[in-house]
């Protein structure tokens, strides 16, 4: 787009779509659900769609994913992704792919938007990695993968757009740096464990002190390689409340955005405005 030229933005009401999987190890089968589960939510009249992390491959080990890491601009992942944005008309979030690092033994793990002509427009690098032992569940991420260091935000139809994956939920100073933005899209695959105690409230805590709808798109069920994810898709608005989930399962959750409703609650309550501490 043309420096100084901005996006026109939807002026009423549209919907948004939050995808639930439970993926396996299997690129293309994958690739097919996920194809399956946009069209259920196109059917749906949703015109901003997010995929949840790592859609394509939640493999046997943690090490599956780097055999099929793609570079930036190439690969069956990122095709289907372009070419299934562009048949359906939508504007798409990629929940999240692995991408290859600057070391061979890692990935990146990527969100990537697209938008309704199949473009890709924005990237986010996941910052936050995930770290935890517990029990018999042990989580290392930094092991396979290479964390991001930029704060993206991609202006869009549906207005400013900021861009988190999963563990950067727990990271309030990541949202703060976004500047303001109208909605904030939440690639996840939560642990059940974690998941059942604070994935709901974080959720919600972001919306509401961001005054932001967010679209939370989650991994849930049982996956192949024995892990256990808790789900919970959801869409929330500014005010906190959950206008639609879906606790486990592949599915739709769809719900309406509606940005005169948000900028009256921004009115009526200017937190926004009234931050007097700013990270230096």
């Amino acid at each position: 787009m043309p420096a100084g030229q901005s996006i026109p933005r939807v002026q009423s009401s549209y919907k948004v779509a939050a995808i639930q999987m439970a993926s396996g190890p299997n690129v293309s089968g994958n690739l097919s659900e996920a194809r399956r589960l946009i069209a259920k939510a196109v059917d749906q009249g949703a015109r901003l769609v997010v995929l949840p992390e790592f859609f394509a491959i939640m493999g046997l080990t943690e090490l599956d994913k780097i055999q099929v890491r793609e570079q930036e601009g190439s690969g069956q992942i990122q095709t289907f992704l372009s070419e299934t944005a562009r048949y359906y008309k939508i504007w798409l979030v990629g929940g999240s792919i692995p991408l290859a690092a600057s070391t061979p033994d890692k990935v990146l793990n990527s969100c990537l938007v697209y938008d309704d002509t199949g473009k890709q427009v924005a990237r986010y690098d996941k910052i936050h990695l995930f770290n935890l032992e517990l029990g018999t569940e042990n989580y290392h991420e930094a092991k396979t993968i290479e964390p991001g260091n930029q704060v993206v935000v991609v202006d869009s139809p549906f207005g400013r757009i900021g861009l988190a994956v999963c563990y950067d939920l727990r990271f309030p100073e990541l949202f703060r740096a976004m500047k303001d933005v109208d909605v904030i899209v939440l690639p996840a695959a939560f642990t059940e464990t974690t998941g059942k105690m604070h994935w709901d409230v974080l959720i919600r805590a972001r919306a509401i002190e961001n005054l932001a709808y967010v679209i939370a798109s989650a991994q849930g069920g049982y996956h192949v390689n024995g892990r256990e994810t808790h789900g919970n898709s959801m869409v929330v608005d500014p005010w906190g409340r959950v206008l639609d989930r879906l606790p486990r399962g592949s599915g739709v959750v769809v719900a309406e955005i509606n940005p005169s409703y948000q900028a009256s609650l921004r009115t009526s309550l200017p937190a926004l405005a009234h931050r007097t501490l700013y990270q230096c």
